[in-house]
């Protein structure tokens, strides 16, 4: 353990034994464990009583802050009524008024939609939503799934299938699904480097997607998923026009487009999805984290309703026509979450403070160009990401010493490799946001 971990250790009270930890490196966290208790607002707390600002939403997903009593209230009152409903066959109101509410929100006529209990889920369901739309039109031949270099789309077979990070990929290499295959990644740091928004360059790197079509006959291709806005891997930012193309493409051979806006979703961007805002509209849309404000486990998808209708309107009205689902489908509890979620965007008009916000951010974080071992930046919303220089032999390590850094001075980011990020709720104060990246300075100035 190094000096900069000692320090930073929060507790050593705590009984870590039994809990294997997600994504997280178990030894070395444990021997240097950082917990927090609690939340309010733009702040955790730790078990030492620090208080933390929250930079990244948790994980991208708290966008209206923590310990919003409207949601509590709203959960808590579901749960003495209805703690529990079967999704299968039965039903509950609450379901059916979440499933309104989002769809109010959605871009235009992708207002049918499935809920699930996480990214992964959602992106496992639409998936299985593009192969049944397509058999049900009698195109079953239509069984190729494209994803994208860099992509994150969770950690279900599917969601790691099309994926593209190889971390996240590399131990289940022989169990992926068969018959999918990548277009080429967006981010090129000799034309992009230190962009505001959407890079100039690239909007042909989207006709790799063509290369694709003509290597494996587009009629054997069902949909195309991506991130609007990479996230996981870094925020990478899709170049001006490069979405706009992928969708000509896709309409061009009759492949369905996915976005999956797990994190572009409810505000991040200034808009209620990427889609809105960038003026391209897939033809489903995967969604989470902020729709409920990360309350209570919940994830969705949107679908046109042209996909809805081929797939319902396949079969006799007495037969399933969608056999899939889960047990926590619109869960009594997470459908009220939603619900409040939602009346507190519209009330507060988050999306349009997000976007109010998005210059000072943006300011902001490109005044960290030319500090100590910063190679890009680049943002998006109020989303961006600082990449720093590895260091020789040891890749990530830089990084993880500027989060324990940050943590120490009192601001929680994120980090991916040597990428630092930032996502902070959408409730954030210019004075907030100055602090995040000041502190992100004095941590470059600190950390060899």
């Amino acid at each position: 353990m190094n000096a900069l971990t000692e320090k930073v250790s929060l507790s050593k009270e705590v009984d870590m034994e039994n809990f294997w930890m997600p994504f997280t490196a178990n030894k070395q966290f444990k021997a240097a464990p950082r917990i927090l208790k609690s939340a309010k607002g733009m702040y955790f707390t730790t078990i030492d009583d620090k208080k933390v600002l929250d930079a990244s939403s948790g994980l991208w997903c708290v966008n209206a802050g923590h310990g919003r009593e409207e949601i509590i209230e709203a959960v808590h009152k579901q749960m003495m009524e209805l703690d529990y409903a079967p999704p299968f066959q039965m039903a509950h109101p609450v379901a059916f008024e979440a499933a309104k509410a989002i769809a109010a929100v959605m871009p235009a006529g992708l207002d049918r939609i499935f809920f699930a209990n996480s990214g992964s889920e959602a992106v496992d369901t639409a998936l299985k939503i593009a192969l049944a739309y397509h058999r049900a039109r009698g195109d079953g031949q239509r069984t190729r799934l494209i994803g994208r270099e860099r992509g994150y789309s969770g950690v279900g077979f599917g969601g790691i299938s099309v994926g593209g990070i190889l971390a996240n990929r590399k131990a289940y290499s022989g169990a992926l699904i068969p018959g999918v295959d990548h277009i080429s990644h967006t981010h090129n740091l000799a034309e992009m480097a230190f962009s505001k928004g959407q890079p100039a360059w690239g909007a042909h790197l989207a006709d790799d997607l063509e290369r694709l079509c003509a290597l494996h006959d587009p009629s054997t291709i069902a949909a195309v998923i991506v991130e609007p806005v990479a996230g996981s891997t870094g925020v990478l930012v899709p170049p001006q026009g490069y979405l706009q193309r992928l969708r000509e493409i896709c309409t061009k051979h009759g492949i369905l487009l996915i976005f999956d806006e797990v994190i572009t979703g409810f505000g991040r961007l200034g808009k209620a999805t990427a889609s809105e805002l960038l003026g391209v509209t897939p033809d489903i849309i995967t969604m989470a984290k902020a729709m409920n404000n990360a309350a209570i486990p919940m994830s969705g998808v949107a679908a046109s309703r042209h996909v809805h209708d081929a797939i319902v309107n396949a079969g006799p009205g007495t037969a399933i026509e969608f056999f899939h689902g889960y047990t926590y489908s619109a869960h009594p509890a997470a459908a009220a979450a939603c619900l409040a979620t939602q009346e507190i965007y519209r009330k507060e008009k988050l999306f349009d403070r997000s976007l109010s916000l998005a210059p000072k951010f943006e300011k902001e974080i490109h005044a960290l160009r030319g500090e100590p071992f910063v190679k890009d930046i680049r943002n998006l919303g109020l989303m961006g990401a600082v990449e720093l220089e590895s260091r020789d032999g040891a890749p990530g390590a830089r990084a993880y010493d500027v989060f324990l850094k940050c943590l120490e001075k009192g601001v929680l980011a994120r980090f991916t490799g040597d990428i630092m990020t930032f996502s902070p709720p959408l409730i954030v104060s210019e004075g907030q946001i100055e602090e995040i990246f000041s502190t992100v300075r004095k941590a470059l100035h600190e950390t060899a």
